[in-house]
C-alpha cells in the first residue's frame, strides 16, 4: 500500500520548504524588533475554549473544529485559530498581571474542515502577535504596521490594507437593532436565517452573490460608532498616515471570528483569486474576560504563511536564493576526502553553508552535483591541491575560476 498525505494538507518538502521558511522567518521578524516574544502553544485545547472565545455563530465553530473525545473522556479540539489560546495562556500563567501590555508572537499548524482549494486547506500554517492589556490606538497602528512590514520584507507589492471598525458594545448595540429590522425583510434560506439570530454581522460575510446582492442598502455598523469609538477609529488612521501606510476603508468587512472589536483589517493579495486575504486581524475588547480572565482590551492578527507563500510565486518572487550553499567542495581521493570533512567543519562554523559531493563520484559526476545544489562556488581537492595548498574557486554562474589558498578560503568566500 501506498501511503499519502491526508487530503487538504498544505506539505512542504525542498526546495519549496526554504520557501516557506523564508516567509515565516520575515513574518516574524518585524515582530521580534518590536519587542514581541515568543510564546509556544498547545495544538490541542479544551473545546470550549473555542465554543466561548471565538463564537458559536461562526462557521469555524459550527462547521469546521477537528473535535474529539480524549482516553479521559474530555472534548478536545485541534486549534482553528491562535487568539483563544493566548489568552487563555496568558490568563494561566498570570502574564496579565505583570507589566502591560502583553507582547507576544507565536506561530505554527492550524486545523479546520474546509472543502480544499487552492490557498485554503485542512492544515494551514499562520505567524500570530497579539498585545493584550492597554486600549491605546497607537497599539492598533503598530500590530498593522508589524504586518505591513513583514509582506514588505518578502517584496510583495501587490497587496492593499482594508480596515474598518466594528465598534464598541454600545455601537453594535445600536446598529444590530436597525440591522435585525433590516433583515427580517430579506428572503433568505432557513440556514442562513438561523446563523443571523445568533449574530446578524455574520450575513457581511455571506459570500454568495444574491446575498451580496440583498445587502447593498443594509446600515454599516462604521455608521453607528459612539463618540469614543470614532475618535478611536480615527487616531488609528492618523497613526497609519503618520507611518506612511496606505490603507483602503471597508466598511462591510466584519472578519470571520466573533469576538472582533473595534479596530479590523486585512491584507489582501489582487494575484490570488477567491482566496485573497493573506492575513488580517483587529481587537478583541471582552474576549479574556468571557473565558475567565480579566476584562482587559487586546490586539493581534494571523498571518497566512501558505497564502503569503502563494502571492509570492504569483508576483514571481525568489525565496530560495539565501538558502543556496555557499560553497560545493568535491574531494578526489581518501586524502582528499579526510581534509574536506575538516575544511567543511570548519567553514560552516564560520557561518558559511558548505555541501560536499559524498559516494566517492567521479569529478564530472560531482560537478553536476554542484550545478544541482544551486551553491555559488564549487571546489575541488585533489592530490595536486592538498600538496601545494591551493585550490580553483569556480564561480558557478560566470564558469570562472579563481586560484585560492585552502587554509584562506573562508576570507575568499566572504569576498
Amino acid at each position: 500500500m501506498k501511503f499519502q498525505a491526508p487530503k487538504g494538507v498544505s506539505e512542504y518538502f525542498p526546495d519549496r520548504s526554504i520557501a516557506f521558511e523564508t516567509v515565516r522567518r520575515e513574518l516574524i521578524k518585524p515582530a521580534k524588533l518590536a519587542g514581541y516574544k515568543l510564546l509556544e502553544l498547545p495544538i490541542f485545547e479544551d473545546t470550549e475554549l473555542f465554543t466561548r472565545g471565538v463564537g458559536e455563530s461562526t462557521d469555524v465553530v459550527s462547521k469546521e473544529m477537528y473535535t474529539f473525545e480524549d482516553r479521559g473522556g474530555r472534548s478536545i479540539t485541534l486549534r482553528p485559530e491562535g487568539t483563544a489560546g493566548v489568552m487563555r495562556a496568558v490568563i494561566e500563567h498570570g502574564l496579565d498581571r505583570g507589566q502591560l501590555p502583553v507582547k507576544v508572537w507565536y506561530s505554527g499548524p492550524y486545523f479546520r474542515a474546509e472543502r480544499p482549494q487552492a490557498g485554503r486547506y485542512r492544515q494551514f500554517y499562520q505567524v500570530g502577535i497579539e498585545a493584550i492589556g492597554l486600549d491605546d490606538p497607537a497599539i492598533d497602528a503598530e500590530v498593522i504596521a508589524i504586518a505591513s512590514a513583514g509582506y514588505q520584507n518578502l517584496g510583495l507589492r501587490k497587496f492593499r490594507l482594508d480596515i474598518t471598525s466594528l465598534g464598541d458594545a454600545a455601537s453594535r448595540s445600536a446598529h444590530r437593532k436597525d440591522l435585525v429590522v433590516f433583515i427580517a425583510k430579506l428572503d433568505l434560506d432557513e440556514a442562513t436565517r438561523e446563523r443571523v439570530k445568533l449574530n446578524p454581522l455574520r450575513i457581511f460575510d455571506d459570500k454568495r452573490a444574491p446575498i451580496i446582492a440583498m445587502m447593498v442598502n443594509a446600515p454599516l455598523l462604521i455608521d453607528y460608532l459612539t463618540k469614543e469609538s470614532a475618535a478611536h477609529f480615527a487616531k488609528v488612521k492618523e497613526y497609519l498616515d503618520v507611518l506612511g501606510i496606505a490603507y483602503t476603508l471597508n466598511p462591510r468587512m466584519v472578519r470571520g471570528l466573533d469576538y472582533y472589536t473595534g479596530t479590523a483589517f486585512e491584507f489582501v493579495h489582487e494575484l490570488l483569486g477567491a482566496q485573497s486575504g493573506i492575513g488580517g486581524g483587529g481587537r478583541y475588547d471582552g474576549l479574556m474576560e468571557s473565558i475567565g480572565g480579566q476584562n482587559l482590551s487586546g490586539i493581534g492578527f494571523g498571518l497566512g504563511i501558505d497564502r503569503t507563500l502563494l502571492a509570492c510565486e504569483a508576483e514571481g518572487i525568489d525565496l530560495t536564493k539565501t538558502s543556496r550553499p555557499d560553497l560545493f567542495v568535491i574531494p578526489l581521493g581518501e586524502n582528499a576526502k579526510s581534509f574536506a570533512i575538516k575544511l567543511i567543519d570548519g567553514l560552516r562554523k564560520g557561518g558559511a553553508i558548505v555541501d560536499c559531493a559524498y559516494g566517492d563520484r567521479a569529478l564530472k559526476g560531482a560537478m553536476k552535483g554542484a550545478d544541482k545544489s544551486g551553491a555559488k562556488y564549487a571546489l575541488v581537492i585533489g592530490d595536486s591541491e592538498l600538496s601545494s595548498g591551493v585550490g580553483e574557486l569556480k564561480n558557478m554562474e560566470t564558469g570562472v575560476a579563481a586560484s585560492v589558498t585552502l587554509s584562506t578560503i573562508n576570507s575568499a568566500l566572504l569576498k
